[in-house]
C-alpha cells in the first residue's frame, strides 16, 4: 500500500470532507431518493434519478477519502529542515525568461492550488524542483518549451 504524502492541514481537510458528507450530504440524500419514490413511477421520475446519480457520487467520494486518509503520511513540514528542495518546503524561485519571482510550497496532490502558491508534489515543476538547492537551476517541459527556474530561497515555514 503506497502512502500518500500530505501535510497536516491537507489531511484536516480531507476528514472534513468525509465528515460532511457522511453527516449532512449521505442522509441528506437518502431523504431526497425517499421524497421521490413517493412519487410514484420511478422509471419516469427525474427527481429519483438525480438523487440516485447524487448518491452514486457520494459513495463514490466517501470510498477514495477514505482510502486516501487510510494511506496518508502526515509530514509536519515546521519540523524539517535542510538546504535541499523536498515536500513541505516553501521555494522562492525567478523565471529565468520573464525575471519574474514565484514562491511555492510543495504539498500533497489533493492541497495544490496555484493560486494560494501550494505545488502539487507530482507536479512536474515540483519534480523538477526536488532535490535541487539555492543557486541551481530547475528545467521543466512546459507546453510552450523548456522553461527555466534559478532557485533563490528554500525555507521550512
Amino acid at each position: 500500500m503506497q502512502k500518500i504524502p500530505m501535510t497536516a492541514e491537507g489531511y484536516a481537510a480531507l476528514d472534513a470532507e468525509l465528515r460532511r458528507l457522511k453527516s449532512i450530504e449521505r442522509p441528506s440524500v437518502i431523504q431526497a431518493i425517499s421524497e421521490a419514490r413517493a412519487h410514484g413511477d420511478l422509471s419516469e421520475n427525474a427527481e429519483y434519478h438525480a438523487a440516485k446519480e447524487r448518491q452514486s457520487f457520494i459513495e463514490g467520494r466517501v470510498a477514495e477519502l477514505e482510502d486516501k486518509i487510510a494511506r496518508a503520511q502526515v509530514i509536519d513540514s515546521s519540523r524539517l529542515s535542510g538546504t535541499n528542495v523536498k515536500f513541505g518546503a516553501t521555494i522562492t524561485m525567478i523565471d529565468e525568461d520573464t525575471e519574474e519571482e514565484h514562491i511555492y510550497k510543495i504539498v500533497g496532490e489533493d492541497e495544490a492550488d496555484v493560486k494560494a502558491r501550494r505545488l502539487s508534489i507530482a507536479s512536474p515543476l515540483a519534480r523538477a524542483l526536488i532535490g535541487k538547492k539555492a543557486g541551481d537551476v530547475a528545467e521543466v517541459a512546459a507546453p510552450g518549451g523548456l522553461k527555466s527556474y534559478e532557485i533563490t530561497r528554500v525555507e521550512w515555514i
